[in-house]
């Protein structure tokens, strides 16, 4: 089931953290989340699973910066969120979409216990002019039946900024 924004309300502070938190933000279920200024792109030509990829910090100025189809771009939210005993989930916000703008590529499903800020896998269709501070996603929760074990990966829990891939890990512990 998911949490409807009243619902999401009532749990801020206590199961469902998100700073900083704007009650502007909140829909009918659903909390947009905002575009951090600082992006990320790979620098290889070919991106390999079993290593670190070097990446470049771009930041985005207040007068927008052009995305360019065919590229992916790290990104991450300007909140950071904590949530205990719901999964959290994001997605972009239509008007974003509208625009041919994708927020995730397949990682817009959080794990119970997660801390931290969100990385964003973002790509567009045609060539796109973004601002930092835009409402660019929007995080909804679901309720969890059963007994769980908390989001602990030492991989991305509790990050404080973006995130690129670390799949490479998972090699080194085989």
């Amino acid at each position: 089931m998911i949490l409807s924004g009243l619902e999401i309300k009532k749990h801020i502070g206590k199961e469902i953290i998100i700073e900083p938190f704007e009650e502007k933000h909140l829909n009918p279920n659903s909390y947009n989340l905002r575009l951090h200024n600082e992006l990320l792109i790979y620098e290889e030509e070919i991106l390999d699973m079993k290593k670190p990829n070097r990446t470049k910090l771009l930041v985005i100025p207040e007068d927008g910066l052009v995305l360019e189809p065919g590229k992916l771009y790290l990104g991450r939210t300007l909140e950071y969120t904590k949530t205990d005993n719901f999964v959290p989930m994001l997605e972009g916000r239509s008007s974003v979409g509208r625009l041919g703008v994708y927020i995730h590529v397949t990682a817009g499903f959080g794990d119970v216990g997660f801390s931290g800020y969100w990385t964003l896998e973002i790509q567009c269709v045609q060539p796109v002019r973004i601002y930092p501070g835009i409402q660019i996603c929007q995080i909804y929760y679901h309720s969890i039946a059963g007994d769980y074990v908390k989001y602990s990966s030492g991989k991305y829990q509790n990050n404080t900024g973006i995130q690129p891939s670390l799949l490479y890990k998972d090699f080194e512990n085989k």
